[in-house]
């Protein structure tokens, strides 16, 4: 990668868009070489969609949930791995280090919803317990990384 996969990489955080007109405005970067490179991101993984974000809140799906799942199992966490991703609303799912096991997070459509998702993590053999936090106002939900940096960072960071 170099300082213009980074530029574009960057704009396309700040912009939400991967419009090569639009990604052209932002870095002045020719919009055929957009292309190119957008490809070339594309072939190597760090691109992986095209998908459009939503607002959870507009859409309905306003209560956001985070819970610490403490588990008991043997050998390989798939299994409750598989069994955290078959819970409906589950939209995030990190494995941990320390005394909790998986960090999830649920977006709901109502209160009445977590009481149903506090029962299908109950249901899971291997959970012991959970230990679930009620989001009263989200304040950053930015799913591009790269938006909460600086170029300038991004590019001392990532370019070879």
């Amino acid at each position: 990668m170099d300082e213009r996969d980074v530029a574009i990489l960057k704009a396309i955080s700040d912009l939400g868009t991967g419009s090569p007109d639009q990604l052209h405005e932002e870095t002045g970067i020719p919009v055929s070489t957009i292309h190119y490179r957008l490809n070339n991101l594309r072939e190597e993984g760090i691109i992986t969609n095209d998908l459009y974000d939503f607002d959870h809140e507009k859409l309905g799906l306003g209560v956001t949930i985070i819970v610490e799942v403490l588990a008991e199992y043997e050998g390989s966490a798939d299994e409750v791995k598989d069994a955290l991703f078959d819970i409906e609303g589950v939209t995030q799912v990190f494995f941990t280090m320390g005394e909790t096991d998986f960090i999830v997070l649920a977006r709901l459509p109502d209160s009445d919803s977590v009481e149903r998702l506090i029962a299908d993590f109950e249901s899971i053999p291997e959970v012991d317990r959970t230990n679930s936090t009620f989001v009263v106002s989200t304040l950053r939900d930015e799913s591009r990384a790269p938006a909460t940096y600086d170029l300038e960072t991004l590019t001392d960071a990532l370019v070879d």
